[in-house]
């Protein structure tokens, strides 16, 4: 009886020292930091023309159409999308320069989004990024100020640094660490990156494979995806399918891994934990605006075009992008 009490012990013990201690010291591989940043359940898109209050979503788990689920306090479009655990946020945008912070709900319904504070000044053409675990939400572009706001309680932005040159026309990527910006207009390949942990200023870690503004931004938990966008400038000719790929655990330049079923330029990016969504956007006539939404794998380097899986209810360009 004791021999069998004490083995039933031991086999206790050694299978919580296997939960405690990280797969590294089993397998000898180093797990990517996650960033809770990529969603499970639902991507998002809000403002953008034609409908600039609408927020609509689709499904992670199953392709399909989206469906309306509210409307921004504030309509807009030329905005950027943060997402924390529980709520969807779209900040800055047009008409003018708005500073305004609208807050909505993941999990229950709503009508109308809630004004929650303001940033540090009005911005257009802005990038956003999201970092769960500091618990906070940033836009970069529409100048070169970091603003930063809380997820935990509701209020204005501060500024948590500067990037290094005025931003416009941008996108944004989230690693467990950083947050990134790349793209830009005038047109540059630039990727820039600052820190999460502290209150910094960005730096120039890369080079996306070509020149581009008006893209879509997609993050997984160890790379970051600029897709579409302007390469020489308004019209069919300058409209871009292309899908680059860069590490967050490494600073370099990015690679061109696929296409977008269609070339677009003002797309919103949506991530989940094993795929990248662009939805909506601008494609060449006789098209148009565009309720498309474009889907490609995180796993591997495709070297093919995303799947188109399902519509927006309304075509719409110039959105902000979230997910949960």
């Amino acid at each position: 009886m004791a021999n069998t009490l004490l083995n039933a012990v031991k086999d206790l013990r050694n299978d919580s020292l296997r939960d405690l201690v990280s797969a590294s010291a089993f397998t000898g591989e180093t797990p990517p930091p996650e960033s809770s940043f990529p969603g499970s359940n639902y991507g998002y898109i809000s403002g953008g023309t034609i409908s600039p209050d609408a927020i609509e979503r689709f499904s992670f788990t199953s392709d399909g159409n989206a469906t309306d689920v509210g409307d921004l306090f504030e309509g807009r479009y030329y905005c950027s999308g943060q997402s924390s655990s529980t709520h969807g946020y779209t900040s800055a945008g047009e008409p003018g320069a708005k500073n305004t912070i609208d807050k909505f709900p993941f999990t229950s319904g709503f009508t109308t989004a809630t004004d929650v504070g303001n940033l540090t000044g009005g911005r257009n053409k802005v990038a956003g990024q999201s970092s769960i675990p500091n618990g906070y939400g940033y836009n970069t572009g529409g100048g070169n100020v970091i603003d930063k706001f809380s997820f935990s309680s509701d209020g204005d932005a501060t500024v948590a640094g500067y990037t290094l040159t005025t931003r416009s026309n941008v996108t944004g990527q989230s690693s467990a660490t950083h947050g990134y910006t790349s793209a830009n207009s005038p047109i540059t390949t630039d990727i820039d990156k600052f820190p999460f942990s502290s209150d910094d200023d960005a730096t120039d870690v890369g080079d996306l494979t070509l020149a581009r503004s008006n893209t879509s931004g997609q993050s997984s938990a160890t790379h970051g995806y600029t897709s579409g966008g302007y390469t020489t400038g308004p019209g069919d000719a300058g409209r871009d399918d292309t899908i680059d790929k860069f590490s967050f655990s490494t600073d370099a330049n990015a690679t061109d891994i696929g296409q977008l079923s269609a070339s677009r330029n003002g797309s919103a990016g949506q991530s989940s934990t094993t795929h990248g969504y662009t939805s909506g956007g601008y494609e060449p006539a006789p098209v148009g605006k565009t309720s498309h939404i474009d889907k490609f794998p995180f796993a591997s380097d495709f070297s093919g075009t995303a799947t188109d899986v399902g519509d927006l209810v309304t075509g719409r360009y110039w959105a902000a992008g979230q997910q949960y």
